[in-house]
């Protein structure tokens, strides 16, 4: 079971999901300077941080991302490990990388999954918090 939460400020948002001993925080920004608004082209880039609470040892393995739109396109990206890496995370330890998306509409949303495994193979999900991707400003939509 995962529990989601929203924390920052309104330009600022911090989203969180923790499931069973791992907690990702991601805390997505407008990038105005790599953007084409007239070019229907809006790049977001986000940054996550995954922690382990737990007494075991995981290994993030691979991804499944859900990007929605403005117009309620979806587009699914899945993958292994993350920014190139599968990293390995030991009690107590967290993970943070950086990176992008580009949107053909001016908002939308993300979520997704990491799949990850124990030392001991066991294999399981862990829920990454859906967060928005509305520019500073704009009125917001329901996706």
């Amino acid at each position: 079971m995962s529990r989601i939460n929203r924390r920052g400020s309104p330009d600022s948002p911090v989203y969180e999901a923790r499931t069973g001993d791992i907690l990702v925080r991601v805390s997505p920004a407008y990038l105005p300077e790599d953007s084409n608004p007239e070019n229907g082209r809006w790049i977001w880039s986000y940054t996550v941080e995954i922690e382990n609470h737990g007494k075991d040892t995981v290994t993030l393995v691979s991804r499944h991302w859900v990007i929605t739109d403005g117009l309620n396109r979806v587009e699914e990206v899945k993958g292994q490990g993350v920014v190139g890496e599968q990293p390995v995370l030991g009690p107590r330890e967290a993970f943070r990388y950086a990176s992008g998306c580009p949107l053909a509409t001016p908002s939308g949303a993300m979520r997704g999954t990491y799949q990850m495994v124990t030392a001991k193979g066991e294999a399981f999900e862990v829920t990454i918090p859906e967060f928005s991707l509305h520019l500073p400003g704009a009125r917001r939509r329901l996706n």
